[in-house]
């Protein structure tokens, strides 16, 4: 039975009608539906926090998927995975992937961000400060994008930009 039937959520229900109601009125194709079914079954596995589930949906849904812009929110979720997990090269391998098919992702650029911005205090802990300056300097790039394509959002991130003299 497809995860969509048996979430128990109130939330997790109310998304599975309407999207279901939008699959019929929507004109698309069968492969376009049955790739939302797994994309929408990969968000539920992830919000429990079932990564390997998620990642299998997800994976169908990228084979089913045609549409770039589509592409990139499945590709965006496979890389908030792999953040959670830790596995930080194969996130940012993600990120630049939904980025390649969407540039206005300004949560891939955060996360980008946050990682390089993670691993920079990394290199501080091993005395590397040379190594940190560039992990800084590259997560202050992406948080500039981040912040002009949602301004007014990532405001910690934009007062560490000017704190750090890094805003332009």
């Amino acid at each position: 039975m497809p995860r969509s039937r048996i979430n128990g959520n109130f939330i997790d229900k109310t998304f599975s009608i309407v999207a279901n109601i939008l699959l019929r009125i929507i004109p698309t194709t069968s492969g376009e539906k049955e790739a939302f079914t797994y994309y929408r079954d990969g968000m539920s596995a992830q919000s429990e926090g079932n990564y390997a589930e998620a990642l299998q949906n997800y994976y169908e849904a990228m084979r089913l998927e045609i549409d770039p812009y589509d592409r990139s929110y499945i590709l965006y979720n496979i890389g908030l995975i792999h953040t959670s997990n830790g596995e930080h090269t194969k996130a940012l391998e993600y990120y630049f992937r939904a980025l390649e098919r969407n540039p206005f992702l300004p949560q891939a650029f955060n996360n980008m961000a946050v990682i390089c911005h993670y691993r920079g205090e990394q290199a501080i802990r091993q005395g590397d400060s040379e190594i940190a300056e560039a992990w800084f300097d590259q997560a202050a790039e992406y948080w500039k994008q981040a912040i002009a394509l949602t301004p007014g959002n990532y405001i910690e991130a934009h007062n560490w930009l000017k704190i750090t003299r890094r805003f332009e």
